[in-house]
């Protein structure tokens, strides 16, 4: 039984989402202040986190921060359809995926099981990966460049494992959206686009060798070096 933590201030989504996921046989606990989701992600251990981003003493973005200094577990932040500029922050700071308010808890669902999907597929592999500078074990998800480790999301994580794997072969969009997120999960393709530049960015600040080349009209294709 996975354990998740609902960081929700809003009593009303909380005890709905709960009830919910309760349904599917998760087991849940809540937490209605940022400091206290901390404070409960600290002492629980949860297996994936919902957290809000609007939440009042600390915000979802700062414990988002704090939470990532030590962990890796998966997040999904829980944001307001016009905070655009939270939602990019949130991902370019480790947040594995987004949800708009109002959602279906369907949709919710769904996003849930992918990230647990790639979070199995990880674990199931223990190769270590390798193309010049950059390094990536599967068994601690720790990449390094040039001997520097880096801090990814496991989306991000997935998608340079994926690279490794397939150096010197062109992947589509479509490809990568099967491989990464599954067949039935519907996400738009400039989603792939967004997530290949915090790639780039992220392996650009240790080394200035390109590693990731845009193939148009094609997709995207890592050159081994």
């Amino acid at each position: 039984m996975h354990k998740i933590l609902l960081a929700e201030d809003d009593t009303g989504i909380s005890d709905f989402v709960s009830l919910e996921l309760k349904h599917e046989k998760y087991f849940v606990i809540t937490a209605f202040t940022g400091k206290e989701a901390i404070e409960k992600f600290e002492k629980e251990q949860p297996d994936l986190i919902l957290l809000d981003i609007m939440m009042p003493e600390i915000n979802g973005i700062d414990v988002l921060k704090k939470i990532r200094e030590t962990s890796n577990i998966p997040i999904i932040l829980l944001t307001a359809k016009n905070e655009i500029h939270d939602k990019v922050t949130g991902l370019n700071l480790g947040a594995d995926d987004y949800i708009s308010k109002p959602f279906e808890i369907e949709e919710l669902l769904a996003r849930m099981n992918a990230i647990f999907r790639r979070t199995l597929n990880i674990n199931k592999s223990q190769q270590n990966l390798k193309n010049n500078e950059i390094e990536l074990q599967s068994d601690n998800m720790k990449v390094r460049i040039n001997n520097n480790e880096i801090n990814l999301s496991k989306t991000e994580f997935m998608m340079l494992k994926l690279f490794l794997e397939n150096q010197d072969k062109v992947l589509s969009r479509t490809e990568i959206i099967n491989r990464i997120w599954g067949k039935d999960y519907f996400i738009d393709e400039n989603t792939v686009d967004v997530y290949i530049g915090y790639l780039r960015s992220k392996i650009s600040q240790n080394t200035n060798t390109e590693y990731i080349k845009t193939m148009r009209g094609s997709g995207y294709l890592m050159i081994s070096k």
